[in-house]
């Protein structure tokens, strides 16, 4: 990667998996080339890397390919985590005295309080120290009943300590299978995780890839047990 510059500033963008992703680079390169300053590039993921699927591995590999024709400082990927995000972000920025850090948003959402609010709020306590460059994003997706999701994909659910978490590869411990729509517009495992019990379909709120509310689903992998 390139030789560290001589500035006071320095950038990190946060990336995850979708079409935003280069935007977000690309607009964190033409940030710094501007002020002349080293760039980072942040992805953070519960998964090992190990355990990526093939859309997730090309993302990666297509991010890298970048990084290295734009010069960045450093592409770190901040695979196995099970802290919260804005935790790995803080400390990320505090082991490169970042100055300013650009995420992604959109700028429409119906879950824009939950996600957007509580997301950058519960961040901008973690680095007070950083100036924040939210940028507007847009994602392609196909028409469901509530037009604020994407198409659904197959996802599981497992338990992780006391909480319940979700994954896209199916695991060989006990889980809960069914279809997890996500939410337009964020860069983070934020939707909608639906499945089938008692001959009906229900749902539970998954945010930054866990259930909000593992008490809803808490009985039945304790039914499983019974």
């Amino acid at each position: 990667m390139a030789s560290l510059k001589r500035s006071d500033e320095s950038i990190l963008v946060c990336v995850y998996y979708g079409l935003n992703g280069e935007r977000l680079i690309r607009r964190g390169h033409k940030l710094a080339t501007l002020l002349d300053c080293p760039l980072y590039i942040l992805t953070v993921d519960h998964n090992p890397l190990d355990a990526f699927d093939a859309e997730k591995s090309g993302y990666i590999e297509k991010w890298t390919e970048l990084c290295n024709e734009l010069g960045v400082e450093k592409f770190i990927i901040r695979d196995n985590e099970k802290r919260p995000i804005q935790k790995v972000i803080a400390e990320t920025a505090r082991q490169h005295d970042i100055t300013q850090i650009i995420v992604g948003q959109s700028a429409q959402s119906r879950w824009e309080e939950i996600t957007k609010g509580s997301f950058l709020n519960v961040l901008l306590k973690e680095v007070p120290f950083v100036d924040f460059h939210i940028v507007s994003v847009k994602r392609q997706f196909v028409d469901n009943d509530n037009g604020n999701f994407e198409k659904g994909v197959r996802a599981y659910i497992t338990r992780d300590d006391e909480s319940y978490k979700i994954s896209f590869t199916c695991p060989k411990m006990e889980h809960l299978e069914g279809i997890f729509f996500k939410e337009i517009g964020t860069d983070f495992d934020n939707g909608i995780f639906k499945f089938p019990h008692e001959h009906k379909m229900n749902e539970v709120m998954v945010k930054e890839g866990y259930v909000v509310n593992p008490y809803a689903i808490q009985p039945l992998f304790e039914h499983k047990h019974s």
